[in-house]
């Protein structure tokens, strides 16, 4: 998350509310319908305290609950319930089979099993880092990958230092570290549990477009992986060709690997349980609704009960979850493979500002806020969908450099979504890319929890990530856009010139 400086936190706390004020008071943004100036002056304030963290982001992630019933936006039942939902219990079942991995060091054994498998290059020890890192990253929180993973590069590091010396190995340290903060956020892109952003949007695409088929895990498991594949290519080699060293490298061994992994021990009963139970739930994930692109089609397991509509993600995941409260431990006696005392780290701070987020997407629809937007960017309808969305991730990916991705993503897919059904294009052509978008921040240290546990190793300057990061950050642009157009629109039967029929009407107040 971002932070800002306590002057400018002081005065965004007194002054948005005073605008805020103003707006409801003297403005009138859509004669007729006063829901619209009052959500705009709602989602006005939660937008600058969201930038400049005036209160802490859940706290204002609670704001839809006091103010949309009051200024009757939406009424309080309405606005409680977008606090809880399927995809809240998906990100927590998410996070609690994390807590297990690395309850009993599972997530540490297979990053070094992995690095093993890479043999001692710099190319390959740099390729082992990422790919440990962006695979753990798929199913972890990033921020818990890229604090998992540094220890790890750091004691490589230092062995690298002893074996060769702080002048060989002190550029390719950088790069090494920049590896494992980009891929953690890389990584993240390819499932819908891996970075917060994904989960909002398939939440707040529901909300504001609920004739809209349901966009499952596997649906975006299928868009986003080769997306991240490139993603990861691109930065490796970027990565490689900046900061690779100047001299062969003669006085390291895979057996520093080896020692470290040797250093855990013979894997325990608890580790094989979790390997066990994330595989099963990552399949289940995966197949649950099936596959169908064009006229290839997988049917999903969910097919084999009574009601397949009533099972989601959320119910997998929680159902998985459950059964890691219920199987004894062998090493801990009287105890299960996961405790309520890990389970209480889950950051319910993000679980409310996932909630704060629905709550004003539902407010965006319900008070025709979005459709405003969409009206006044109506001019918009001449220019080339793909320009447009070219823009569009430009935007994001600038933008999160200096906000918060998950509220930054939770305040712009409304807006987006409006104007897509202003100008009459497939609003997902928008929103699908912006949301990527939100996880493409590389270049400064507070753009993602993984950029700034990286520059906390004090071993990377602020001018090395952002020459970096830039160079990055375009090359994600052209290829979050180029595979909406060529790979998303296949996946998820997108017809460029055709405005869908479950977006229409949906955004009139």
């Amino acid at each position: 998350m971002k932070s800002s400086s306590g002057y400018t936190r002081q005065f965004a706390l007194i002054l948005a509310p005073l605008v805020s004020l103003a707006i409801v008071l003297f403005a009138d943004l859509d004669p007729g319908n006063s829901k619209v100036t009052y959500c705009f002056a709602i989602a006005l304030l939660m937008a600058v305290w969201w930038i400049t963290e005036a209160v802490p982001l859940a706290v204002t992630a609670l704001i839809p609950v006091a103010l949309f019933p009051l200024f009757g936006v939406v009424d309080g039942k309405t606005v409680s319930s977008m606090y809880f939902n399927h995809l809240i219990f998906l990100f927590i079942g998410g996070f609690l089979m994390a807590f297990a991995m690395e309850r009993w060091n599972l997530h540490r054994r297979i990053a070094l099993r992995i690095l093993i498998l890479f043999g001692v290059s710099p190319g390959r020890i740099l390729l082992g880092f990422m790919l440990a890192t962006s695979f753990l990253s798929m199913w972890m929180s990033n921020t818990a990958t890229a604090m998992m993973m540094v220890p790890i590069a750091l004691s490589i590091i230092m062995k690298l230092e002893e074996a060769l010396g702080e002048e060989k190995t002190g550029k390719y340290n950088v790069g090494l570290l920049l590896g494992i903060a980009y891929s953690a956020s890389i990584g993240g892109i390819a499932t819908l549990v891996g970075s917060p952003p994904n989960l909002s949007f398939a939440r707040i695409v529901s909300i504001i477009f609920p004739k809209m088929k349901e966009i499952s895990f596997a649906d975006w498991f299928i868009y986003a992986m080769p997306v991240t594949i490139l993603l990861f290519l691109a930065a490796w080699l970027l990565l490689y060709f900046m900061y690779r060293p100047k001299e062969s490298w003669e006085n390291i061994h895979i057996n520093d690997f080896r020692k470290e992994y040797k250093a855990l021990g013979k894997a325990k009963l608890e580790e094989k349980i979790v390997l066990i139970l994330f595989i099963i739930l990552a399949v289940l994930w995966i197949f649950r609704s099936g596959f169908n692109i064009q006229s290839f089609e997988i049917p999903g397991w969910a097919k084999l009960f009574k009601n397949p509509s009533y099972i989601n993600d959320g119910t997998v995941a929680v159902f998985i979850s459950i059964l890691l409260f219920m199987i004894p431990s062998a090493t801990k006696k009287g105890e299960r493979i996961m405790n309520w005392e890990t389970a209480r780290k889950i950051p319910w701070n993000i679980v409310l500002l996932f909630g704060g987020g629905f709550a004003l997407a539902q407010g965006f629809v319900d008070s025709g806020l979005s459709a405003w937007f969409g009206q006044q960017l109506a001019d918009l309808a001449n220019v080339e969908p793909l320009v447009l969305t070219l823009a569009n991730v430009t935007m994001m990916s600038f933008l999160t450099e200096l906000t918060s991705n998950v509220a930054t993503t939770e305040m712009i897919l409304p807006i987006l979504a409006g104007l897509a059904t202003t100008i009459k294009i497939n609003p997902l052509l928008l929103m699908i890319p912006a949301t990527l978008a939100s996880s493409l921040a590389f270049m400064l240290p507070v753009a993602t929890p993984p950029n700034a546990i990286i520059f906390g190793t004090n071993r990377i300057r602020v001018k090395d990530m952002v020459r970096t990061g830039f160079l990055l950050n375009l090359l994600a642009i052209i290829i979050a856009t180029l595979l909406m157009y060529f790979w998303g629109t296949i996946v998820f039967d997108i017809d460029v010139a055709v405005f869908p029929d479950w977006a229409s009407g949906t955004l009139n107040p």
